[in-house]
């Protein structure tokens, strides 16, 4: 297992109905899913709004599930500017974050040696292990394949990468030329397939309702039970499909079924916005589709 865990849920934050920020339920809510599967979590990434919290939000955010949970809480400290990146990885670092992630600059298209340097100085100015969040189609840089490989190799606190660029021949270059370097699938969908390529988890969003699944599933994979990983996969089909679309993008389907269950996060900030007609329905019916998961020890 990596230092974070194999499950690692990318928590939505919590809202009042007056789009105020929810620490007891933020906390609540936490601790929920970690009984419920995850082995740790991650703070005020895109599933989180972080886009639009205020940076005093979001440490009060981080400072609230850290103190609320036992689990590695990473920190979504990464913005398209390097300097504002580092004070808030400085900041996490005192709250009690376990790493931080840190996303290519987005909308700067900076170059492949700009993304290095980002990537190099934001670590450099924090002891924190630091996965890199690799998300070309939010960033529209791809980080190359040497980058990475560099990343891996000379920078001693970059320990990992959370891998949402969709190209598996590409993660399968990188598990070939660092080994050691933990990489987790950014896309719900593509876990099993990475993890026969040697990634350690994934960073979910999906695991808010299906952790357990999840958690069996890479089990049942890392023991050589892959008919068995591949029978959870399937079960798991429609939550994948109902976890973003065009229409309720990702992290409104996550807020809905969290309501359906019972956690009250509220709706999404603008602009998202409020979930449309029928979301919370249609939560439910996923929620009944998915069957109990095996546990390991049955299987």
């Amino acid at each position: 297992m990596s230092r974070f865990g194999a499950v690692l849920t990318a928590m939505v934050t919590p809202f009042g109905e007056d789009g105020s920020l929810d620490l007891d339920a933020a906390a609540e809510l936490a601790r929920w899913l970690v009984a419920n599967g995850s082995d740790g979590l991650v703070v005020a990434g895109t599933t989180g709004e972080g886009p639009v919290l205020t940076d005093p939000e979001r440490m009060d955010l981080l400072a609230a599930v850290c103190r609320a949970v036992t689990v590695p809480v990473v920190a979504n400290t990464g913005s398209n500017d390097t300097a504002h990146s580092i004070e808030l990885s400085r900041q996490a670092a005192g709250l009690g974050a376990a790493g931080c992630l840190v996303v290519t600059p987005y909308y700067n298209r900076p170059s492949q040696a700009g993304i290095e340097a980002h990537f190099t100085t934001v670590a450099a100015a924090t002891e924190l292990p630091v996965l890199v969040y690799d998300i070309p189609i939010r960033t529209g840089r791809k980080i190359s394949h040497e980058v990475l490989v560099g990343l891996a190799r000379d920078v001693p606190n970059v320990v990992g990468v959370k891998d949402a660029a969709a190209d598996v021949a590409a993660t399968a270059r990188l598990a070939a030329a660092v080994p050691d370097f933990d990489i987790y699938s950014g896309n719900d969908d593509l876990i099993l397939a990475m993890l026969a390529l040697g990634a350690v988890g994934v960073v979910s969003v999906a695991s808010h309702w299906a952790g357990h699944h999840f958690g069996e599933m890479i089990a049942a994979f890392v023991k050589g039970d892959v008919l068995g990983a591949r029978q959870i996969n399937n079960q798991l089909m429609e939550s994948y499909a109902f976890e973003a679309s065009d229409n309720t993008p990702n992290p409104m389907p996550a807020k809905a079924m969290m309501r359906v269950l019972g956690h009250p996060v509220g709706e999404c900030r603008l602009p998202l916005g409020a979930a449309p007609a029928g979301l919370d329905d249609q939560a439910r019916r996923v929620l009944a589709g998915l069957s109990a998961v095996a546990p390991a020890e049955a299987r």
